[in-house]
């Protein structure tokens, strides 16, 4: 198995998702569920390319771009969401005490 084998990278993306869908139910912290969201979608990015490699299509780059785009737009709005709760004064990031975002 060498490193352009498109299986390994397969197998690297199911590992990575593994890990961030294991952060996401495991962790309360806002924050670190929203790093873990990320890691998802980056092991998703790389199932693409990976995949566009195998099938030597180039559908997997433009899937790339759009997944990047929406992990972008993903983690500025997650972090307003924790600069906002921030601002209103919760001492916490624990997901549980932050069901509720006042107007």
């Amino acid at each position: 198995m060498n490193a352009s084998d498109p299986n390994l990278g397969l197998i690297i993306a199911a590992f990575l998702f593994s890990i961030g869908l294991f952060g996401v139910m495991v962790r309360r912290n806002l924050l670190f569920m929203l790093l873990s969201t990320e890691v998802m979608l980056n092991a998703v990015a790389l199932a693409f390319i990976s995949a566009g490699n195998k099938w030597h299509q180039a559908d997997g780059q433009i899937m790339f771009i759009m997944i990047i785009a929406y992990a972008a737009a993903e983690a500025s709005v997650g972090l307003a969401i924790v600069l906002r709760l921030h601002a209103a004064g919760h001492a916490t990031l624990d997901a549980d005490s932050c069901n509720r975002l006042k107007g």
